[in-house]
């Protein structure tokens, strides 16, 4: 079943922007959906700054500077960008007290709109506090 809208997961959108090969079969059907404009993924703020340190120690090329890969992914309205806040960090805090800072955050933002997280992250899939998409 197609998701109408998801919360990605830092890799599933860079595995898209490589291509989309290392995505799940349900992951890469509601990227698709998304460029077609019948899907919604909201793109947590930790997402951005996650790239953007993988960008700056080199263990990932986007073969662009970061703000142009956010701007032409954020020119589809499909794609939005979803705000920190108070909330999510207290989830984040209450749920992932121990861990990845980051998947904590994103966690916790998919939990703050009730919706699914799109991941293949084993934790956050064995996790009891989201639900999750691959």
């Amino acid at each position: 079943m197609l998701e109408r809208a998801l919360v990605t997961d830092t890799h599933p959108l860079l595995f898209w922007a490589e291509g989309g090969r290392q995505l799940g079969r349900r992951a890469l059907l509601h990227f698709e959906a998304c460029e077609r404009r019948q899907a919604i993924l909201y793109v947590p703020r930790a997402v951005l700054w996650e790239t953007a340190l993988l960008l700056r120690t080199g263990r990932i090329d986007l073969g662009r500077p970061i703000r142009a890969f956010f701007e032409d992914l954020f020119s589809n309205p499909a794609y939005q960008p979803l705000d920190l806040t108070a909330e999510q960090v207290f989830l984040a805090a209450e749920r992932f007290p121990a861990g990845d800072p980051f998947d904590a955050l994103i966690a916790a933002a998919a939990m703050s709109l009730e919706l699914p997280l799109l991941t293949r992250d084993a934790k956050l899939q064995a996790s009891e506090a989201v639900r999750t998409v691959w």
